[in-house]
């Protein structure tokens, strides 16, 4: 790195300890690049990116603490707009993509990406680029190609009346609301909301609410 040029700003939020102190001791070593702050759930997150104002935090989806990492990146964006977040994770199906860059990530690469392509990546966020690693960019190519440039309806096992119901409840309407304003029976709002516990898997509302938020669902 040349002393005129500043080091490109990184913080690392993953909660498992070897992968997390794994990807800093990469992005240490390598030129150009400096590590300011780690974090292993979503608001220690958020503190490290108002403590140290990283120009890229690299984020995993799934943290501890209750909270995801869509639901950091979406907090962090809308504090600070202009740090860029790099999204790595395990996680590969359309319901994570999209939730992670509808929540304002710049970049998605999937855990076992080579170190040359987290280094081109963290770059790319960092220029205000948009990089979207190999399978990925495949996936949103082929949902734009097929005409579905706003990605997929989330949770695909709702049916639409389901998945409406669900959008009002993570919007924090109750049944008896949610029942007016749809021209349903608060016993037919129930029914639909058990059908949504049971086919996401979750064990109550305020789980249907975080996945739902997650999806992108639950915006007035």
């Amino acid at each position: 790195m040349g002393g005129d040029e500043a080091a490109i700003r990184v913080a690392v939020v993953d909660d498992h300890p070897v992968f997390r102190l794994g990807m800093t001791a990469l992005l240490a070593s390598t030129p150009g690049l400096e590590v300011v702050g780690e974090a292993a759930d979503a608001d220690e997150a958020v503190r490290v990116a108002d403590l140290t104002r990283p120009q890229v935090i690299i984020m995993d989806l799934h943290l501890g603490g209750g909270r995801s990492g869509v639901e950091a990146t979406r907090e962090i964006v809308g504090r600070h707009p202009g740090i860029g977040v790099l999204v790595v994770t395990m996680l590969d199906d359309d319901d994570s993509v999209f939730a992670a860059l509808r929540a304002g990530a710049r970049g998605y690469l999937l855990k076992g990406a080579a170190p040359g392509e987290v280094d081109r990546a963290v770059r790319a966020v960092a220029n205000g680029e948009v990089l979207l690693g190999p399978v990925v960019a495949s996936r949103a190519i082929g949902f734009l190609a097929g005409g579905r440039a706003s990605g997929p309806a989330p949770f695909p096992e709702l049916t639409d009346r389901e998945r409406e119901v669900l959008d009002l409840v993570a919007q924090g309407l109750s049944n008896l609301v949610i029942a007016r304003r749809l021209t349903l029976s608060p016993k037919t709002v129930r029914n639909h909301l058990s059908n949504v516990l049971g086919k996401l898997q979750v064990a109550d509302r305020s789980q249907a609410i975080r996945r739902a938020r997650e999806a992108g669902l639950g915006q007035p």
